[in-house]
């Protein structure tokens, strides 16, 4: 082979090994990793916030959707496995902030969590005037035999308020025989609630999703103690990928601008009571968030 044919297959040969690296590294950047809390998953509303914002934005990115517990989904962000995460622990959430592990994108929703319960309420949550008076008389009912309580026990978002609501309440039911852990989502947890006739802390959404049967009902709901039962949906991003990868800063960018205009009108539309939107009452669930954040 002539030395002029040896240094063009050598030059094609360079130029498809670059080509291929660059390849690569587009398709590398183009892969977003994101951490969910369980609830937005099982309704629906994630998919159908991330395909809105691919098909109405120049994103082309592919994201893969990791679905856990919030403080599991906070987790895999800080840590950098995960670049942009949506979760509903404002309690940990800034804990997060405060290290300086992650940045908030926006509060984008919110719903309420509801107490629900077997109809007979062995327990009479449904006459508590709040919601730490309600976890009191499921506590007293537990000790008399007559009530159980399921807990997701899985540093979910909706773990983490119920073991604030126990605090509040002077009360640890840790070990206790009535008080029964799902370590599950919070669809599992309340069936498992339902088939046994036990309280359980929900977010509305997925209550209101499920089929009822008339087993398990509201007892105390968010008109009854709107400081301790809002619930808050946050995205954030990750300031490790943030930091360390351009295209992630971008479409983190471009997500934020997505949930605070078309984001809102689609929650709006599509989802009515499961998840609302929080356009026209951003100061009312910025307050909220704020005094959650400190809920020790």
């Amino acid at each position: 082979m002539s030395s002029r044919a040896t240094g063009l297959l050598l030059a094609v040969a360079t130029i498809a090994v670059v080509a291929s690296c660059l390849y690569a590294g587009v398709e590398r950047q183009r892969l977003i990793v994101v951490s969910t809390t369980t609830s937005l998953y099982q309704l629906g509303v994630l998919d159908g916030l991330l395909g809105d914002f691919r098909n109405s934005t120049s994103i082309d990115a592919r994201f893969k959707v990791l679905v856990k517990g919030s403080g599991e989904a906070l987790r895999v962000l800080a840590d950098g496995s995960a670049s942009i995460a949506f979760v509903h622990a404002p309690s940990l959430e800034l804990q997060y902030m405060e290290r300086g592990e992650i940045e908030q994108l926006a509060m984008f929703a919110y719903n309420e969590f509801v107490i629900v319960g077997p109809p007979d309420d062995p327990a009479g949550v449904k006459n508590a005037s709040n919601a730490v008076e309600a976890f009191e008389r499921i506590y007293r009912a537990g000790e008399r035999g007559v009530a159980r309580f399921v807990s997701r026990g899985d540093m979910s978002g909706t773990n983490v308020r119920e073991v604030q609501l126990w605090r509040l309440a002077g009360l640890s039911p840790e070990g206790r025989p009535w008080y029964l852990k799902s370590c599950q989502g919070m669809v599992q947890t309340l069936l498992m609630a339902e088939n046994i006739g036990a309280y359980t802390l929900t977010d509305l959404g997925s209550y209101a999703s499920l089929k009822r049967q008339g087993r398990l009902q509201v007892l105390v709901e968010l008109k009854r103690d709107p400081q301790h039962l809002v619930n808050v949906y946050s995205a954030y991003v990750s300031r490790t990928s943030a930091l360390n990868d351009p295209y992630v800063r971008y479409v983190a960018q471009e997500l934020k601008n997505y949930l605070m205009t078309r984001g809102q009108e689609l929650l709006a539309s599509n989802y009515g009571d499961l998840i609302r939107s929080v356009r026209g009452c951003e100061d009312e669930v910025r307050q909220a968030w704020d005094a959650l954040a400190r809920l020790s």
